[in-house]
């Protein structure tokens, strides 16, 4: 037995060394090899991927680095398509797989979401047995995260995670990507070892992550206590954006001051975000300064400081910024032109728009906007009618916008069903607009129409439709649809709360406004300006002054809101309609703003409601300060006169009025039919109906001033019954 391994053994010897000798006789000689693909990986370096592509095409035997550098090329210049033709024919060749093969192809299938051809790669993986090292298994669990199968990506990490450290970060960055933060916030808590990298990837996760800023704040602060890593310049980008939107200026100061002792305050990324970051705080000459003192601030940078100083209403500080840039874009542009805009200089919007050197769809969607606001509705329809094609729904938006701003709330409605029927996508600004138009038809058939389109897109919960859903309802009448439409939204904020405050509060329900403000207060939301002005009209309406008071003094005190005059108007109504005019007038007296003819002019109707003739009288004298034609002040102190009956007086303030020649605005009364709202005034013929309709008043009037006699006749109840 052993003769014959013996034997064998040695048989086998001698065929291996003769397939030896014959496989070195026939190959071509292996320094040609490995130059060959080092003249590849320079030409690739160099991009020139053509030269390259030839040298690899002309060899006459290949080894696997010469594929793995062809492909590695294609793959690093972003040619995702020819490197995966390239593994195809490799695998055709029979050409071994390596780690660096595999790493390669993953990477490709990964950029282009192949989850296909990623699969079958790592089926070639399984039976090589290369999972287990440290590139493949990464690019493994990369290609399923950036594929979004994150349990399959969970599956590799827990499989390979103990003889691969580099798995956690790359599985943090999986959960991060598909904004799964809390099961990254747990990974990151199980964490061996947490560099910068594993921070940064969790604070710039929660940044992005919506309502989730506050928490990226708290983390940074985690990470400065823990002294487990050094914040780079990418942590502190994420860091200073956040408190950008999170508008708190001393925390972002003290990051402020953290770059500057690490020398990063100039940093041309880092300072464009200190820039954006005071931007949105309005700390704008702090802005200004930072600007000056980076050598090449970033586009973004400038455009955020155009937009700021343009909010600030310093235009010409804007203008030099402006006129100031080596390079400017179409939003640098459209800021200016809005600026202009927004601060009357109309005719500067126009220049600007005229002079881009290229206009885009952007900037003639602003130029819409411009138009309308200026009243010039058929100059916005006319740009409207040249770039309606392009299908874009903000260009549709705007031109929506742009009619219920110049008091056309139909036509908007008309250009939505145009716009569906040609197909183009509505977005939450589309629905927006489209409940006010509703809201100022007061139209409730077509805003339950409207919502009922609403309720099949993604726009249903969004906080920003809801809003204006509710307003829409509280507006035309139905205030359960209001509470309705509140309760649909996912995450409801400030301006939602308030529009639900103010629908109660025109409806006259004071206690479920005042109780709706302190559900919000429960919930940690801190009221602002409007959401005051809401919860103190709601006490006004329903006569609770205590409460209206009360939470008046607590603005400032607890809530840091400083009154303005809007609030103080809503006091001295309060103070107004339940009879304490004295009050009323002492507190206006008192007040550290000066009073102007809204103020008055409501302390002047409480007079009315309650006729005090003599506080009506010093306030009417105060209203002729403010203008000299007070109109409504003299009407409301005739009415007080004629309640008191002092004729004489009320004959002479009459005889004023006439010498105005002023012509009282007619009232209007509308009902809603089949969609439609019909509007009627005193003696209006406008209507297509007008003469049906007249005639049917006199018809109606003529039967109730007839007198029509009827034979009555006495029945006994007893012979009734």
């Amino acid at each position: 037995m052993l003769l014959i391994k013996a034997s064998i053994s040695k048989a086998w010897k001698l065929r291996r060394l003769k397939e030896f000798k014959l496989y070195t006789t026939h190959q071509p000689n292996l320094t040609d090899i490995v130059s060959t693909n080092i003249a590849i990986s320079n030409y690739a370096k160099q991009s020139k991927l053509g030269v390259a592509r030839q040298l690899f095409d002309q060899m006459p035997q290949r080894t696997a680095v010469s594929w793995n550098t062809m492909i590695s090329s294609y793959s690093k210049h972003g040619k995702c398509s020819e490197a995966l033709f390239l593994v195809h024919s490799m695998h055709r060749s029979h050409t071994k797989f390596t780690e660096s093969t595999f790493s390669s192809v993953l990477s490709v299938c990964a950029r282009l979401r192949r989850l296909q051809d990623g699969k079958l790669i790592h089926c070639l993986v399984l039976k090589s047995g290369s999972e287990s090292f440290e590139l493949v298994g990464s690019a493994l669990l990369y290609f399923y995260a950036s594929c979004f199968e994150i349990g399959e990506a969970r599956r590799v990490f827990d499989l390979l995670v103990g003889r691969n450290e580099m798995l956690w970060s790359l599985m943090l960055v999986g959960y991060v990507n598909c904004k799964l933060m809390d099961d990254a916030m747990s990974l990151f808590a199980k964490m061996p070892r947490r560099d910068v990298i594993a921070w940064t990837t969790l604070i710039s996760g929660l940044s992005k992550n919506g309502g989730s800023c506050g928490k990226a704040m708290e983390l940074f602060r985690l990470m400065m206590r823990s002294g487990e890593a050094t914040p780079n310049e990418f942590t502190f980008d994420c860091v200073v954006r956040d408190c950008g939107r999170l508008r708190i200026l001393s925390q972002g100061r003290t990051v402020h001051g953290l770059l500057m002792r690490c020398g990063l305050e100039y940093n041309p990324s880092i300072g464009g975000a200190l820039v954006e970051f005071y931007c949105e705080c309005e700390a704008i000459d702090d802005a200004l300064r930072l600007c000056k003192g980076i050598v090449n601030p970033s586009l973004n940078a400038l455009n955020s400081l155009i937009d700021g100083l343009m909010l600030m209403g310093r235009i010409e500080d804007a203008e030099l910024v402006f006129k100031g840039m080596t390079e400017m874009n179409p939003v640098s542009y459209n800021l200016m032109i809005k600026g202009y805009a927004a601060n009357c200089r109309i005719d500067d919007s126009k220049r600007l728009f005229e002079k881009m050197p290229c206009k885009t769809i952007f900037s003639s969607n602003t130029m819409i906007s411009v138009y309308s606001r200026n009243g010039e509705i058929d100059k916005a329809f006319e740009l409207f009618e040249e770039t309606k094609n392009e299908k874009n729904p903000v260009t549709w938006n705007s031109m929506m916008s742009g009619y219920i701003h110049g008091g056309q709330p139909e036509e908007a409605l008309k250009l939505y069903i145009t716009m569906r029927r040609l197909s183009i996508l509505q977005t939450r600004s589309t629905f927006s607009a489209l409940f006010h138009a509703c809201s100022c038809l007061g139209s409730l058939q077509q805003g339950q129409l409207l919502h009922a389109h609403l309720i099949k897109t993604p726009f249903e919960s969004n906080v920003y439709v809801g809003t204006s859903l509710i307003d829409m309802y509280s507006k035309c009448g139905s205030i359960m649809e209001a509470q309705t439409s509140f309760e649909s939204i996912s995450s409801p904020n400030v301006p939602a709360w308030t529009a639900l405050i103010n629908g109660h509060a025109h409806h006259g329900l004071g206690s479920e406004a005042i109780s709706l403000f302190d559900r919000m207060i429960e919930q940690g939301l801190a009221p602002n300006g409007a959401t005051f002005v809401g919860v103190l009209c709601a006490c006004s309406r329903t006569g609770l002054v205590d409460e209206g008071m009360k939470i008046f003094h607590s603005m400032e005190r607890c809530y840091g809101v400083t009154p303005i005059l809007e609030h103080y108007t809503c006091v001295v109504d309060l103070l107004g309609r339940s009879g304490r005019i004295r009050e009323a007038e002492e507190f206006i007296k008192k007040m550290p703003l000066e009073a102007d003819g809204v103020i008055w002019i409501a302390l002047l109707s409480a007079c009315w409601f309650w006729m005090d003739m003599e506080v009506g009288e010093r306030v009417a004298e105060k209203m002729f300060s403010f203008d000299p034609q007070p109109i409504s002040s003299f009407v409301i102190l005739s009415n007080i006169y004629a309640g008191l009956g002092r004729w004489r007086e009320k004959m002479m303030v009459r005889k004023i009025l006439r010498g105005f020649k002023v012509k009282k605005d007619p009232g209007f009364s509308w009902i809603e039919l089949n969609n439609k709202v019909n509007v009627f005034s005193i003696e209006d013929r406008t209507h297509p109906y007008c003469d049906m309709i007249y005639t049917t008043l006199e018809h109606l009037t003529a039967n109730v001033n007839s007198i029509v006699h009827f034979d009555h006749v006495s029945i006994p109840i007893t012979q009734a019954v």
